[in-house]
């Protein structure tokens, strides 16, 4: 009787933790030995190391990406009556956070090859009352920021662009992280750069921002029972600082092998009758996701599901259709780009523990869909 094989996981942290355990374990051991589990050693060192991997002069650790984004509008002083544009394809964190501050999301649809917010889009969704240019590196594919941050500047804008999934992506050989004014992460377990649980962060080169997302994600204190402003309690642990220390050491590696599979997809792939990933010229993707799309994405999904292939939509409901901006009056059609992405959209596994062997099923099996579903 044949045995049946393993599913292919969309994404293993198992082996993932596995594959550095002695390495997380004495990280942890470390920690637990100096017995300083907040705002101490293993924090400052994180933020220097991670600082200088981003090109930027700053970076502050917190509690996790919204946190990020959150504090990075309040540090500008974002507040109600403020507009922030912001891509109408992405996840709703992005939205949140604007929503957060007070401050009204202004959506702009992407660029339908790269799904990355269409600069050329950009500029008639500007009011008197836009403060601040959002973008979205999504899917780990960076953003068109010479564009977008030469829009802000010439409006007296500020940017603040949202990396949850983009670490160690570059553009023109810049790292993301030091293109923007203030720049989110996002270190859940499942990123590129991934904790043991919820964490994030901020890059920027302004001492000023860093200074005041210090201040705000510490009671708003500088000194022990000295409150200077109603800040939040958004500190990055130093347990989760040394896992991800650790973690920062081998990103490079790891998103070289995800580099490779996103390679052998689009090369094995490119006959096939599914949309493929665009990469324009200059970027350097981290491929935190490899997105392919097809109108027929449900029925690929069973055929894959069928065949042990584990695969994730990434977003079925765009933020404009979300209940939780239904006050904002959007209906279907406001945003056909964003909406169509959200219908036609798969991701495929590609973490950096997926082996050549499991590439390969992952390939044949969507050959084969193809030739099953027409």
């Amino acid at each position: 009787m044949a045995v049946a094989e393993k599913p292919v996981p969309f994404l293993d942290l198992q082996a993932a933790t596995e594959e550095l355990r002695s390495e997380i374990d004495g990280a942890i051991a470390g920690v637990l030995d100096r017995g300083w589990f907040l705002l101490g050693e293993e924090l400052s060192r994180f933020e220097t190391e991670f600082a200088e991997v981003c090109g930027a002069t700053y970076a502050v650790g917190l509690g996790n990406g919204l946190d990020a984004l959150v504090l990075s509008l309040r540090a500008l002083d974002i507040r109600p009556g403020d507009e922030v544009v912001v891509p109408s394809n992405t996840y709703i964190a992005t939205w949140l956070a604007i929503a957060a501050v007070g401050a009204t999301p202004v959506p702009v649809e992407p660029d339908p090859l790269t799904y990355n917010m269409d600069p050329d889009r950009i500029v008639a969704s500007i009011t008197s009352r836009t403060r601040v240019i959002m973008p979205v590196h999504l899917y780990g594919q960076p953003a068109a920021m010479d564009r977008i941050v030469g829009i802000a500047r010439a409006h007296g804008l500020k940017v603040v662009d949202d990396a949850a999934q983009a670490h160690g992506a570059t553009l023109g050989g810049r790292p993301v992280g030091s293109l923007a004014d203030v720049t989110a992460w996002s270190f859940y377990p499942g990123k590129n750069l991934g904790a043991l649980g919820d964490a994030g962060g901020v890059t920027t080169d302004d001492p000023e921002i860093a200074d005041r997302i210090r201040v705000l994600r510490n009671y708003g204190s500088r000194v022990k029972y000295v409150n200077d402003v109603q800040g939040v309690n958004s500190r990055l642990d130093d347990l989760h600082a040394a896992v991800l220390r650790v973690k920062l050491r081998h990103l490079r590696v790891w998103n070289a092998r995800r580099d490779a599979i996103a390679a052998r997809y689009s090369s094995a792939l490119c006959a096939t009758p599914f949309v493929l990933p665009t990469v324009m010229p200059g970027a350097g993707p981290c491929w935190h996701l490899y997105v392919i799309r097809t109108p027929l994405r449900d029925a690929l999904r069973e055929f894959l599901d069928a065949e042990g292939i584990q695969t994730l939509i990434h977003y079925p409901i765009p933020p404009h259709l979300q209940t939780a901006f239904a006050r904002s009056g959007w209906s279907p059609g406001a945003f056909p780009i964003a909406e169509r992405i959200a219908r036609e959209a798969v991701s495929l596994p590609i973490g950096p523990q997926l082996t050549p062997a499991q590439v390969d099923r992952v390939i044949s099996t969507l050959i084969a869909a193809a030739h099953s579903l027409g």
